[in-house]
């Protein structure tokens, strides 16, 4: 080979790696910023229940030190009371457990979006980080939005699980913010032959023709400025088609809302490029 079109070879190859590099710095950075947008809403979220679990703490302990009384009391009537002063420490104990278990479930839903394994490919439970993406998208949704749930029995999945997490997200964000005022969001798992098959469906505001061509084109978002980059679909895409072998399509109608359609092979993904 001439030592000219060797260094040429070189360059192409030093720019590729370079371009792969940019394009998993970009998959990075956006999912931080996605992640970093709702966490307010997370916060609020935990707040809420430990503050309950606060306040019964210091009602627990004022109950404690009456009760520690009331004991050395032999007479029946402190013996009664100190009764139900057990009864009110139990019933606040119960509420703790569920501020808790309300606090670890958001938790759970963030952690799974903290891991560093987007490099790192392994058999996933598509339908369990389903879950925890739901569980993280509660608190931005409240009440404005029901969330509801088909998981199909399907196979784990070999995958790159950080990375469709990123997926989940983005369409589940999207289809919340397509909602304006109150609505619907439904998310369906299906074994369909060769591959799992994820549907995300709104009641939002739907598309127009315009924006179903250019719904994948990055930098293109009808949301106002400062909500949304356009990156969100583009960077889903490339990592449903490019790192998994997939696809990803929509279906949408004006005032009626829009399902986007992600099928995942079963199988070893393709390497990334």
């Amino acid at each position: 080979m001439p030592a000219e079109a060797s260094m040429q070879e070189d360059a192409s190859d030093k720019l590729r790696t370079e371009i792969e590099t940019l394009k998993a710095q970009l998959i990075a950075e956006h999912q931080m910023a996605t992640v970093g947008r709702l966490l307010a809403s997370v916060v609020h979220e935990i707040n809420t229940p430990i503050g309950s679990v606060f306040s019964n703490n210091e009602v627990t302990l004022r109950s404690l030190d009456a009760l520690r009384g009331l004991l050395a009391d032999a007479r029946p009537e402190a013996l009664a009371k100190a009764g139900k002063i057990v009864e009110t420490c139990q019933s606040l104990a119960a509420v703790d457990k569920i501020a808790c278990e309300r606090i670890a479930s958001v938790i759970r839903g963030l952690k799974t979006f903290a891991r560093v394994d987007a490099s790192e490919r392994r058999k996933a439970d598509l339908n369990e980080n389903l879950r925890n993406t739901l569980k993280l998208m509660q608190p931005e949704f409240r009440r404005r939005v029901t969330l509801e749930s088909d998981f199909g029995d399907v196979p784990e999945v070999e995958c790159y699980p950080n990375m469709l997490n990123q997926v989940f997200l983005n369409l589940l964000v999207n289809a919340g913010q397509a909602i304006e005022s109150e609505g619907r969001i439904s998310v369906r798992t299906r074994a369909e032959g060769a591959s799992v098959h994820i549907s995300i469906s709104d009641t939002g505001r739907g598309m127009d023709e315009e924006t179903k061509k250019r719904l994948f084109t990055p930098g293109y978002t009808t949301k106002p400025e400062g909500v949304g980059t356009g990156l969100g679909l583009a960077i889903s895409r490339r990592i449903v088609e490019e790192q998994h072998g997939g696809t990803i399509d929509f279906e949408s109608e004006p005032g009626v809302g829009t399902t986007f359609h992600v099928r995942i092979p079963i199988g070893p993904a393709p390497p990334p490029g």
